[in-house]
């Protein structure tokens, strides 16, 4: 159980640390083109910059939970890295249909914080989508002034 505990914090640490960088990286892809007084593409207008934040974001949670995919095969819970792969998903969603269960006994709680780590990380993710809606679109300027000062602007 110390193992599975273990095991846990540090998938738990790993994907913290996935997301706090894609939060940065999305605050990059939130910043206004450079037109200087041309015509926007449509590649810099603000539907396009906000659909690729989410579309991000989506890919960060996907890699995320393909990570929470890797103990279950290497500690032999689950035999192939498909269904490892197809199982973390449905955890880290907390959908849990249930089809492809965690049977030995420490590792069911592998899941629970896998679970646990998946709620948490979409609600952090909802978080990001907003704080960049709000700045694209209604010019909340927090993120400006927060990279400002740590770049001594």
């Amino acid at each position: 159980m110390l193992l599975t505990i273990v095991v846990a914090t540090f998938m738990i640490f790993i994907t913290t640390a996935i997301h706090a960088a894609a939060m940065t990286a999305s605050i990059r892809l939130a910043q206004p083109p450079r037109h200087h007084g041309r015509l926007l593409k449509w590649h810099e207008t603000n539907v396009f910059r906000v659909s690729s934040i989410v579309v991000f974001m989506f890919f960060v949670s996907l890699i995320e939970s393909l990570i929470w995919a890797a103990p279950y095969v290497l500690f032999g819970v689950i035999k192939t890295f498909e269904q490892a792969a197809y199982f973390s998903m449905v955890t880290y969603t907390t959908l849990g249909y249930g089809d492809i269960v965690v049977s030995a006994e420490y590792w069911r709680l592998l899941a629970s914080f896998e679970a646990a780590n998946g709620i948490i990380m979409f609600g952090w993710t909802t978080a990001i989508v907003m704080a960049n809606i709000r700045h694209v679109y209604f010019g909340d300027t927090s993120f400006d002034q927060k990279t400002k000062r740590k770049s001594g602007e």
